[in-house]
C-alpha cells in the first residue's frame, strides 16, 4: 500500500513537472485564422501570448479579453491550446452594415449598432447613414442614437442584391426613412417596422419594374413603383 501511494505521488509530481517545469510543453507558436481586414500580425501583437510559458498555464480568457479590448473590429475570438506547442486564435471580425461620415473619414457600424472602426475609404457595398432629423418632433421620443439603431435594422433587412446598390440611408424621423440607390433611384421605406417584408417587396418590385426610378414599400402589402 505504501509502495502504491509512493508511486502515485511520484506520478503526480512527474506529471506536474512535465506540464509546468519541462521544456516539452511550452508555447512556441501562435496560429491565427479568420482575419480579413486585420492582419495576423496585428492580432498577434494585441494578443501578447507569452512565448516560452508552459502551455497549460496560459490564460486563454485573458487573451480573448485583451484582443477584444485592443481591437474593437474583433467581434468574437476563440483561443485554444494546440498541443504540444501552440496557441490558436480564431477571429471573427465585425461586418459594417452602415457608415457614418466624420469629416473626410467614415465610422463603421455593425449589425448591433456598435461603432467599431474609423476608416479613410468607404468599403464598397456599405451605405452611408444621413440623419436629417434635426427638426423632427419625434426626436423627443427617438433620439439620434435610437434612430441609428433603427437605420441599422433597416440595413440588415435589405436583401443582399439591394444592399449592394444602396448608397445612402436617409433618416428624417422614426417613420420617414428613404433609401438612395445607384443610378439615382429612391425608395420610400417608412419606419423600420415590417423590415423583412419590405425587403422582399422591394426586391420583387425592382425585378418586376427594372426601369422604375422611384419605389415605395412603406406599406409592404401595397408596394408601388413609378418613373422610368
Amino acid at each position: 500500500m505504501l509502495l502504491g501511494l509512493a508511486a502515485a505521488v511520484l506520478l503526480t509530481a512527474g506529471g506536474t513537472w512535465v506540464l509546468y517545469g519541462s521544456p516539452w510543453l511550452r508555447v512556441e507558436k501562435v496560429g491565427i485564422s479568420g482575419t480579413q481586414v486585420l492582419t495576423p500580425e496585428q492580432v498577434r501583437t494585441a494578443a501578447a501570448v507569452p512565448l516560452g510559458a508552459p502551455l497549460v498555464s496560459v490564460d486563454t480568457g485573458e487573451i480573448a479579453l485583451r484582443l477584444r479590448g485592443q481591437l474593437p473590429r474583433i467581434d468574437t475570438v476563440e483561443v485554444v491550446r494546440a498541443w504540444p506547442h501552440g496557441i490558436g486564435l480564431k477571429v471573427t471580425e465585425r461586418k459594417p452594415v452602415l457608415l457614418i461620415a466624420k469629416g473626410a473619414d467614415f465610422q463603421e457600424v455593425d449589425a448591433s449598432g456598435v461603432r467599431f472602426a474609423t476608416v479613410r475609404e468607404a468599403p464598397g457595398g456599405v451605405p452611408v447613414l444621413e440623419l436629417a432629423a434635426g427638426r423632427s418632433p419625434s426626436l423627443r421620443r427617438f433620439d439620434e442614437e435610437r434612430l441609428l439603431h433603427e437605420a441599422v435594422g433597416i440595413a440588415g433587412d435589405l436583401p443582399s442584391a439591394v444592399a449592394r446598390q444602396t448608397r445612402i440611408v436617409r433618416v428624417r424621423s422614426y417613420d420617414s426613412v428613404v433609401l438612395e440607390l445607384a443610378k439615382g433611384r429612391t425608395v420610400v421605406w417608412g419606419s423600420s417596422e415590417q423590415g423583412a417584408s419590405k425587403g422582399r417587396a422591394l426586391a420583387a418590385l425592382m425585378k418586376a419594374a427594372p426601369g422604375a426610378r422611384h419605389f415605395d414599400v412603406s406599406a409592404p402589402t401595397a408596394p408601388a413603383a413609378s418613373g422610368s
